[in-house]
C-alpha cells in the first residue's frame, strides 16, 4: 500500500493542524491506520491510531486531548487534526497501516508513507 501523508507547515505555538495521509488500495477499509512521529536523531514515536471501523481510537499520552484522528474509508484518507501544538511536537509525521485486526507498529506495517514535516516555533 502506497501512502503519502501531507498537510504539515510551520505554526506558532497553540496553532493548529491538520495532517492528511491518502491510501492507494481499494480496500482501504480492510487496514487499521497509525500515525507516528520521527524527530531527528530519535526513533519512530506512536501518536494516534485508529480501527477499520473508525469507531476505535488510541492517542499517545502526549496527544490525548489536543490530537484527533479520524478516517474516510471511501475516500482512502486519514486525518490528524492538531491543536494547540508545541515545539515538542515538532517532528516528521507518517502514516503507516496494517492489514487485519492488528494495528501499525513501527517494526509491523504493510505500508509507511513519506512523512510531511511539521515546525512549531516558541
Amino acid at each position: 500500500v502506497q501512502l503519502q501523508a501531507s498537510g504539515g507547515g510551520s505554526v506558532q505555538a497553540g496553532g493548529s493542524l491538520r495532517l492528511s495521509c491518502a491510501a492507494s488500495t481499494r480496500t482501504f477499509g480492510s487496514y487499521n491506520v497509525g500515525w507516528f512521529r520521527r524527530t531527528p536523531g530519535k526513533e519512530h514515536e506512536f501518536v494516534a491510531a485508529i480501527n477499520r471501523a473508525a469507531d476505535t481510537t488510541h492517542y499517545a499520552e502526549f496527544a490525548e486531548g489536543r490530537f484527533t484522528i479520524s478516517r474516510d474509508n471511501a475516500g482512502n484518507m486519514v486525518y490528524l487534526q492538531m491543536r494547540d501544538l508545541r515545539p515538542g511536537d515538532t517532528a516528521v509525521y507518517s502514516c503507516a497501516v496494517r492489514l487485519g485486526e492488528l494495528y501499525p507498529t513501527i517494526r509491523n506495517s504493510d505500508g509507511w508513507g513519506q512523512g510531511t514535516q511539521v515546525t512549531v516555533s516558541s
